[in-house]
C-alpha cells in the first residue's frame, strides 16, 4: 500500500507498508532517520538573517558578499527562476573605505531625462549626501539585470551606524565575518607591539640627524 505524506513546507514523502500512520513513525517500530531530516530541509528554504558589518570594508567587497545571500546562491535549492535568497543587514556604511584617491575619482552619474538633466557627483560629494547609497548603488549592480532584482533589493537593510531597529535585530541569526581585516591605526598599537616590530636599521645611540 502506497501513500503521500503531505508537509507544512510542501515536502511530499512517499511512505510504504500496511500499518497505520502514528504520531511518532509507523506502526510497528522503523527507521526515522528519514524523518530527522526534514526540519533541516525545512531550515533550508527559510530566509535567513544575515549581519554584515561595513566598518573599514570596500563598497565591492560588501557587494559580492551580501549579492551571493540576496541571491541565495549559497543554497543547495537554488535555481534561477527561484525566489529563495535571504535578508542581509549591513551596519556602518558611514564608515566604509576606498583604496588610493577613489573617493575623488569615482564619479555617479545620473539624468532626470529631461534636457540638461545630466549630473555627476563624485564618490566622496554623494557619500556626504546619503551614507548608504554607494554600498547600495554597489549591491545593486553586483545582481542580475532582471525582473528579480527589486524583489531582492527588499531584503537587503542598510543602516549608516550601528543604531540597529529592534525589530530587525531580533531576526538576526548569523554575523558574516568582514571580507577585508580591519586595519589599526599607530595609536592603537602598544609599545610592546612597536618594540617587537622589526626593523631594517637601528641607529647608534650617537647618531645625529
Amino acid at each position: 500500500m502506497l501513500g503521500f505524506v503531505t508537509f507544512p513546507a510542501g515536502l511530499v514523502m512517499l511512505r510504504s507498508g500496511l500499518g497505520s500512520w502514528e504520531k511518532d513513525g509507523p506502526a510497528g517500530g522503523g527507521d526515522m532517520s528519514s524523518f530527522s531530516k526534514a526540519p533541516q530541509q525545512w531550515a533550508t528554504f527559510a530566509r535567513v538573517w544575515y549581519l554584515l558589518d561595513g566598518k573599514m570594508q570596500p563598497p565591492g567587497k560588501l557587494a559580492a558578499l551580501a549579492s551571493v545571500k540576496l541571491q541565495g546562491l549559497h543554497k543547495p535549492i537554488y535555481h534561477q527562476l527561484s525566489d529563495c535568497g535571504d535578508h542581509v543587514v549591513i551596519m556602518n556604511t558611514r564608515h566604509i573605505a576606498f583604496s588610493g584617491n577613489k573617493w575623488e575619482q569615482k564619479v555617479y552619474s545620473s539624468h532626470t531625462g529631461y534636457p540638461g538633466g545630466f549630473k555627476q557627483v563624485t564618490a566622496a560629494q554623494l557619500h556626504q549626501k546619503d551614507p548608504v547609497a554607494i554600498v547600495k548603488l554597489a549591491i545593486y549592480g553586483m545582481l542580475p539585470k532582471n525582473l528579480h532584482r527589486r524583489t531582492l533589493m527588499q531584503r537587503l537593510h542598510l543602516f549608516p551606524d550601528e543604531d540597529i531597529p529592534e525589530d530587525i535585530r531580533k531576526n538576526l541569526v548569523e554575523e558574516l565575518p568582514q571580507p577585508r581585516k580591519v586595519p589599526r591605526r599607530l595609536d592603537e598599537y602598544t609599545q610592546e607591539e612597536i618594540e617587537a616590530f622589526p626593523r631594517v636599521w637601528s641607529p647608534p645611540e650617537d647618531y645625529r640627524l
